[in-house]
């Protein structure tokens, strides 16, 4: 278990947060974006995808490869992914700027002909009901705190693969709660934390 972590520049953060050359990036998704409330339909089905993608990797494989990841995927909007053929599912597994893989490419378009066919705003409002209520959840202190699974996260990958999504198992649903802010997992020492809860309230 671990808890905040003082960076060089006098900052507590989440330990993965920390500040040093080779996570630089990670400092800024955590300082900036990690926890955040993401609305609309399109930022939500890019950070669907984006984490199914993470499945079996580090995040910041895929931190690292997001600009490529939009280019190959019309920028996330749903609209314009539900019409991608077969050419174009070949044509992304020959595309170095994201992660090749065939399972994941294709679940990403299949996901987004489902969400094609929601109504303007469903699919905000069916991820944002499994949002917890805020108020009297624990807030974590180490990461032993945090865990990878929660009963939302289960009921809601349960209602997505009913509907038919891939990719959406119950840590994965958890990891995109975290980062939407559907909950706020940033440490009770971070200083995000406080920021996180403000942007919620």
């Amino acid at each position: 278990m671990t808890g905040v972590v003082t960076a060089p520049d006098g900052v507590p953060r989440c330990p993965w947060g920390m500040e040093s050359e080779q996570m630089a990036d990670y400092r800024a998704y955590h300082d900036t974006e990690w926890g955040r409330p993401v609305h609309g339909d399109d930022a939500l089905f890019e950070r669907m995808s984006l984490e199914a993608f993470q499945s079996g990797l580090s995040w910041i494989t895929i931190l690292r490869r997001r600009e490529g990841f939009r280019a190959a995927f019309a920028g996330f909007r749903i609209a314009e992914v539900a019409r991608f053929t077969d050419e174009d599912a070949a044509r992304l597994l020959t595309d170095q700027a994201i992660i090749r893989n065939r399972a994941k490419i294709t679940a990403t378009i299949g996901n987004a002909k489902l969400a094609a066919a929601l109504a303007p705003g469903e699919l905000d409002a069916l991820i944002w009901s499994y949002a917890p209520a805020r108020t009297g959840r624990p807030v974590p202190r180490t990461t032993g705190d945090v865990q990878p699974v929660t009963a939302e996260s289960t009921a809601l990958a349960k209602d997505l693969k009913k509907r038919g999504f891939r990719f959406v198992g119950p840590t994965t649903a958890y990891a995109m709660m975290q980062a939407c802010g559907l909950v706020n997992d940033h440490l009770a020492a971070c200083h995000a934390r406080a920021v996180v809860e403000a942007a919620a309230g």
